[in-house]
């Protein structure tokens, strides 16, 4: 078969021939029609066709049965890029039915015209020099309204804490108190400084904003002021935005995929896109060197089969692209750093926002507070018998507010 996109699809229906169906879609979104098609013309479009690879019929009670169908779409059909992608395997198709895209695997072509991340998982771990445990990122919370020096504070005392990143809050914007390039240069700042206490490096994700036209320029400016990390809610400006960004060579920094949105996309078992492709597959294949989803554990939950699907999406291999970092996040605290080692291995990001800064004994113990549980899970110590050691008074302090959860 030539270089061709498989599309995945589950579609739910009570009465239909899923054959049918599957042939329907698979014309409709390529050629059109083809029984009426001489065959002159046939033999013309027949390089264009889509076709049904399998349709496999799932029988169950009212509203739950259900196909799995898988549809191949010649790469011809379409430009090498996202948009025309899923354009074409599942524009109009989405608003058909209960139908649900699951999954794309596209073509060493198609794939080809998309580097991936730049950095990766390696690559991350290179710039902050930390190769053997997760890594911890703490997030800025209540930041809106607040002005350069609360935020500067707010920062410094974060990375006390012995965080390998910190980023911005997704809905922290353009505007006066923080602009980019001061906050920026103010929290790069605070970073150099607590660096020289704790001897450790770390990267500020900065969120990236403003009109789609405008975006690689402000990432040039804040790289130019000192960033040496971006936040990026990719849903909102689409997946060829991060393309663009994470192909531009003067981009030289990684670049975190925020999922904000994806609950329009994904929770439906009947509609929407599968979670392992919206923030896995395509994700990844567009370049995010991080990418942060629900976690299974906390405030805003995602079901641990698709949690780690999203893993597996961004860890498998994938056309030679480097991998992406895993970072399943809300509601993590450091009495879950054991069950996140037992399911998401030591290549995660462990990210926390009110894990970190609702310590009882402050932000900068907080940090604390997880480095140890981070230490005792890899040395296989009980989280309770860690916390009673010398020095990890974080550790009991947050076991005390938040309790356990031991793999």
């Amino acid at each position: 078969m030539s270089q061709v996109c498989i599309a995945t699809y589950r579609s739910y229906d009570d009465k239909a021939d899923f054959h049918k169906k599957a042939l329907s879609i698979a014309v409709g979104l390529t050629v059109g029609s083809w029984t009426e098609l001489p065959e002159a013309q046939k033999a013309e479009m027949e390089k264009h066709l889509g076709k049904v690879l399998s349709v496999d019929v799932h029988e169950g009670g009212p509203g739950e049965r259900y196909a799995d169908i898988r549809i191949a779409y010649p790469d011809i059909n379409f430009s090498r890029d996202i948009p025309a992608l899923l354009v074409t395997v599942f524009g109009k198709l989405s608003m058909d039915g209960r139908i649900k895209l699951l999954d794309l695997d596209v073509s060493e072509s198609f794939a080809a015209a998309h580097p991936g991340p730049k950095f990766g998982l390696q690559g991350v771990r290179e710039l902050v020099g930390v190769h053997d445990r997760p890594l911890l990122m703490s997030i800025f919370k209540s930041v809106v309204g607040h002005d350069l020096p609360n935020l500067r504070e707010q920062f410094y005392k974060q990375a006390l804490g012995g965080v390998d990143l910190i980023k911005d809050d997704e809905i922290l914007f353009e505007n006066p108190l923080t602009p980019l390039e001061k906050r920026v240069e103010t929290c790069m700042e605070a970073a150099r400084k607590a660096q020289e206490e704790t001897g450790q490096k770390l990267l500020y994700a900065v969120n990236l904003t403003g009109p789609t036209s405008q975006l690689a320029a402000n990432a040039r400016k804040a790289i130019a002021a000192g960033a040496n990390a971006i936040l990026f809610n990719v849903l909102a400006y689409g997946y060829d935005a991060l393309h663009e960004l994470s192909s531009d060579p003067d981009i030289h920094v990684p670049i975190a995929a925020h999922p904000a949105l994806a609950g329009a996309f994904y929770p439906s078992p009947h509609y929407g896109i599968g979670a392992s492709l919206l923030l896995g597959k395509l994700m990844r294949l567009a370049g995010a060197d991080l990418v942060l989803f629900p976690s299974p554990y906390g405030s805003v939950v995602m079901p641990k089969e698709e949690n780690l699907a999203v893993k597996d999406a961004l860890l498998q291999p994938l056309h030679g692209l480097r991998t992406s970092f895993p970072v399943p996040s809300a509601g993590i605290h450091p009495g879950l750093v054991p069950l996140i080692l037992k399911d998401f291995g030591t290549d995660v990001v462990v990210n926390a926002g009110g894990g970190i800064h609702g310590h009882p004994m402050g932000t900068a113990a907080g940090g604390h507070a997880f480095r140890q549980a981070i230490g005792a899970a890899l040395n296989g110590t009980p989280l309770k018998e860690a916390a009673e050691a010398p020095g990890n008074e974080a550790l009991q302090a947050a076991i005390q507010a938040w309790g356990v959860k031991e793999a």
